[in-house]
């Protein structure tokens, strides 16, 4: 078990006391701490009590509307993140000295499997490093949950689709851009045209996913950019089966155009005529955080052989 001590104080601190600590600010709540880590809660609550002893200072606050950081504990919050970070650094090193890279590669990932083979990314990442345990993540609240779970270390590496404006704290590589299409139903008053301008589409039903997702905020930004208003019908977060939804007359839908390449069955393709949208494939870290070695390692592959995980509609 790892201590760190300050000689002046003689404090001893326990860097799984440190690890409860953040996951609880995470969290806001001991006990979705307490299953994020896997243990009971009294452990993260007497983890948590061992530090406020050793450190002299109350670090968080219970209140209704969840577990709060005291003045003390926000100021320890980023000290503690580096420390595990650096913890982390140290003990992927060490073992590196034994030929292979060991550790923990924590990524997330939205749905691009038509654009970006994943799988076979972490194939190839596996196949040079198979000592590394892989642990890919979804998040129910799309690319912005995503960037949450990188910016507070949760995750390592994330593929997400981002809009125009980079949130801050990340650093991002383009892996593929594709436009936006709208599907309609075949029998569908628009079916036989080639494109259609947004002002066509306002007393349409629309299938979107839920806000968080990048590509929810590509189409809300068009229609607000055009001053116009619309009507999300249903939210899935399952972006593969919208355009089942489509085909069964529930709404119209904005899709990435690898995502009807070919156009299914009972559905028909039109661009947008007034807002050319554009969905972009990232693969984000947090630029603030120390890189463990696992992601770079995953990122020298990108960097030297994206081309063999692309697919055709992303090339």
């Amino acid at each position: 078990m790892l201590r760190i001590y300050a000689s002046d104080r003689h404090t001893c601190v326990e860097l799984h006391h440190l690890r409860y600590f953040v996951a609880v600010t995470d969290e806001k709540s001991f006990t979705r701490a307490a299953q994020r880590l896997h243990v009971v809660q009294s452990a993260v609550s007497t983890a948590v009590r061992a530090l406020e002893r050793e450190l002299g200072t109350t670090l968080l606050e219970r209140t209704p509307q969840g577990v709060l950081l005291t003045e003390a504990g926000t100021t320890l919050l980023p000290l503690a993140v580096a420390t595990l970070d650096a913890a982390r650094e140290a003990r992927d090193a060490v073992l590196g000295l034994h030929g292979q890279l060991q550790g923990t590669l924590r990524a997330g990932g939205v749905t691009a499997g038509g654009l970006l083979d994943i799988p076979a990314l972490l194939g190839r990442f596996h196949t040079l490093h198979p000592d590394v345990t892989l642990r890919l993540h979804a998040s129910p609240t799309g690319s912005a949950g995503l960037v949450r779970a990188l910016l507070a270390g949760e995750l390592d590496l994330a593929f997400l689709s981002l809009p125009d404006r980079r949130p801050a704290g990340l650093d991002v590589r383009e892996l593929a851009t594709v436009p936006m299409v709208l599907i309609v139903p075949a029998t569908h008053r628009l079916a036989d045209a080639d494109s259609a301008p947004l002002s066509d589409l306002v007393d349409e039903a629309f299938i979107d996913s839920p806000a968080g997702f990048g590509n929810r905020e590509l189409v809300d930004r068009a229609f607000s950019a055009a001053a116009l208003d619309r009507r999300v019908l249903l939210e899935t977060t399952d972006i593969a089966t919208t355009t089942s939804f489509v085909r069964h007359g529930l709404g119209v839908a904005f899709l990435p155009s690898f995502m009807v390449d070919p156009v299914p069955d009972g559905l028909a393709v039109l661009t947008p005529a007034d807002a050319a949208m554009s969905w972009s494939l990232y693969l984000a870290t947090a630029d603030r955080r120390r890189t463990p070695a696992t992601v770079k390692a995953l990122l020298r592959i990108v960097d030297t052989e994206l081309p063999h995980f692309l697919t055709t509609a992303a090339r």
